[in-house]
């Protein structure tokens, strides 16, 4: 007689509760546009939306503690001339905000410690990329090392702190699709339009590791899994929506490969080191599913399921939760005009701090200064143990250098004639200028292809 054996584990019965409606965050203004993004990014303190606006490109920043029904006059981080794509907050300052946009910028934002009725300006301007910026992330390491990657096909380094381009990362072919930073902040992984999975040593402008990744059309994302392990996720040549894992040392074949259903929405990944647990959140879906990582296998754990689908999501970093409630993880969920966090829990009758739930997390110090990351030195990220709870700390000031400051181009807008006419005559020189530019580009590419075929000389063919 078989008997049916249950695996064991402690986040057997984890379960996901939704906010209600007076403590979401209500009247939201979401951005409408298509590029393939989170929407959403969430710090102890606050919570980044791309938003919906006139006169350029704008998001929002809102404080966690401001619920209920959003006012028509909060305040907009301003500046870009067109849509914002995507933003990060710094892991060590929650206060510092990236975002790229459309415009093909990365501004650095400084969040006021109070909230007025005033729009808020980029503190640093970075200019260099030549097509829309669809991802920015901050290093998970080392203090004000920003990635960028935009449809130009490259990546960027910066030292946000300096206003300075540190490395220009090339190697992709066609629009990068995701990017993620592994533990330590010494490799990048990517996944691409071109259907290829690679990861990156960004510091010398290396690729580590390529491989063919997901053989469908649609969109792919790629998650970190502790040191040495990878999860994608994507689509199959018949469009069913696949989560694959990876060993990052070979990409050749996945390790594991599941078909999880035919539904079209993106999959938004998110992993959680501390409990060894994926989260799947499709774009248009209901649902999140959530699974254990053990052993090179995925055991789904259950699903949050809601009638309302979800536009973008975004995770709280693990030191702000309430350990009080033993919960593991809390996700902010965007839907059109709603806001909405869902806390994961494990159910436990004892009151005290439960250590097996909550090993020492990520701080919110950083392990190595800008300077010294690029000097090529690695540390893991500081811990901190949450056993007497999560405090915040004060604001820590962002001071950018005199030269990046110096390097800011403002914008005004044309007030007369005049202004009209001058603001004209800037951008026609502009244009000559990148007239000027692409046509040296092409007598340098011309003058390869010469240098090229001197070197290659075509077989002699018969002359008779």
């Amino acid at each position: 007689m078989s008997r049916f054996v249950v695996r064991p584990s402690k986040f057997r019965h984890v379960y996901g509760t939704g906010a209600k409606r007076e403590v979401s965050y209500d009247n939201v203004k979401v951005s409408g546009n298509a590029w393939d993004t989170n929407l959403i990014k969430v710090n102890p303190k606050f919570f980044s939306l791309n938003w919906n606006s006139g006169g350029g490109g704008a998001f929002a920043v809102v404080p966690l503690t401001m619920t209920g029904k959003l006012l028509e006059t909060l305040p907009l981080c301003r500046g870009h001339s067109a849509a914002v794509l995507d933003t990060d907050f710094s892991p060590f300052n929650d206060y510092l905000i990236a975002s790229g946009s459309e415009d093909s910028k990365v501004f650095i934002y400084n969040i006021p410690e109070e909230l007025g009725e005033e729009d808020i300006d980029p503190v640093v301007r970075l200019t260099t990329h030549g097509r829309k910026v669809g991802q920015v992330s901050f290093n998970p390491v080392a203090e004000n090392v920003l990635l960028s990657a935009s449809a130009d096909l490259t990546m960027k380094l910066w030292d946000v702190e300096k206003g300075e381009e540190k490395q220009d990362i090339t190697g992709h072919m066609e629009v990068i699709q995701s990017v993620n930073w592994n533990y330590n902040g010494t490799l990048v992984a990517t996944t691409c339009r071109d259907k290829k999975l690679r990861i990156f040593d960004v510091r010398s402008n290396k690729i580590v590791m390529q491989g063919d990744s997901h053989p469908g059309v649609k969109g792919s994302r790629v998650v970190w899994m502790g040191d040495n392990r990878l999860a994608s996720t994507g689509f199959s040549k018949m469009s069913d929506r696949q989560v694959n894992i990876w060993d990052a040392s070979n990409l050749d074949k996945p390790l594991r490969s599941t078909n999880l259903d035919t539904s079209s929405g993106v999959i938004m990944p998110f992993y959680d080191g501390d409990s060894n647990m994926l989260y799947l959140a499709g774009k248009g879906d209901g649902n999140i599913r959530y699974y254990e990582f053990e052993n090179d296998e995925l055991f789904l754990l259950s699903e949050f399921s809601s009638t309302t689908p979800q536009r973008g999501i975004g995770f709280m970093p693990k030191r702000a939760l309430n350990t009080n409630e033993c919960e593991i993880a809390r996700a902010y969920k965007v839907s059109n005009t709603i806001v909405e966090p869902i806390s994961f829990t494990v159910p436990r009758k004892s009151d005290s701090f439960q250590a097996d739930l909550f090993p020492d997390c990520a701080a919110d110090e950083p392990a190595l200064t800008a300077d010294a990351w690029f000097d090529g030195e690695d540390a893991n990220p500081k811990l901190i143990s949450l056993e007497k709870g999560f405090i915040a700390p004060a604001k820590k000031e962002f001071v950018a250098s005199a030269a990046a400051q110096a390097a800011e181009t403002i914008v005004v807008a044309p007030k007369s004639d005049k202004d009209y006419q001058e603001a004209y005559h800037k951008l026609r020189q502009e244009n000559e200028d990148l007239k000027n530019q692409l046509a040296q580009k092409d007598v340098k590419i011309r003058l390869l292809e010469v240098q090229l075929e001197q070197l290659n000389p075509p077989s002699a063919s018969s002359s008779s």
